[in-house]
């Protein structure tokens, strides 16, 4: 039975409203000590896997629905891919954006002087693209026709733990452009006027990790798969 365009939509709120209120909350809420107890910070490894842990949960929970996207840049690089319709890649992207601002308020993204580490704004770029190219060839391997579906979301939630790992220090980590809009909007000022990084370069990333699958690596599995069937002929016409 085919799901419901609206039933797909309220399950990428769902997914992206718990992707952001458990990332984000951990990293402002719980990610540095309070009350003056050492151990009470969860830290960056911490931050890292309440990102990862929320993607796993929410893939097993809402995947067998949307597909669990959850992230503007995964349902755009689907769209270019001709994984997505143009129609539920606007339900989507809508829904995520929805999603993330209701759950958001905290965890803004950024870079430069006063931001963590203090890194350009060419190292943020290049960052947020690399690390969301990376994210989405994870994806589109893992959820390819050959791959073992039940490890996708594993897989896939691991995958943000260790971008998160690299990128916090950086720009806080978005590879999502849904996950930045939400605490932009209600931090304004400095990070409203710098979340044009972060719906651009994981939309590029996301676009190029398109690309580079359709005509890479999407061709050589089609080359692989005739080279098995052909070796199969030729086993069958020797017996």
């Amino acid at each position: 039975m085919e799901t419901k365009p609206l039933t797909k939509y309220v399950a990428e709120f769902i997914g992206t409203f718990c992707l952001v209120l458990f990332g984000c909350g951990s990293a402002v809420i719980a990610g540095a000590n309070v009350l003056n107890v050492p151990v009470s910070g969860i830290g960056l490894l911490g931050i890292s896997l309440a990102f990862g842990v929320s993607v796993v949960v929410m893939a097993y929970t809402i995947g067998p629905i949307s597909g669990c996207h959850i992230n503007p840049a995964i349902s755009i690089s689907m769209l270019a891919a001709g994984k997505l319709s143009f129609k539920d890649t606007l339900g989507y992207v809508i829904a995520q954006c929805i999603g993330a601002i209701a759950a958001s308020g905290l965890g803004a993204n950024g870079w430069g002087e006063g931001y963590l580490g203090e890194y350009s704004t060419q190292s943020a770029f290049i960052t947020e693209t690399v690390f969301t190219f990376l994210f989405l060839i994870v994806i589109f391997g893992t959820t390819a026709k050959r791959a073992n579906p039940g490890m996708a979301g594993l897989a896939i939630g691991l995958s943000l733990t260790l971008i998160h790992l690299v990128v916090i220090p950086i720009t806080g980590t978005s590879v999502n452009p849904a996950r930045s809009l939400g605490p932009a909007i209600f931090d304004g000022g400095e990070a409203l006027n710098k979340l044009w990084l972060f719906i651009v370069a994981p939309i590029l990333g996301g676009l190029l990790a398109a690309a580079f699958w359709k005509g890479v690596l999407e061709e050589k599995e089609t080359i692989t798969k005739k080279v098995v069937e052909v070796h199969d002929d030729l086993s069958i016409n020797r017996t």
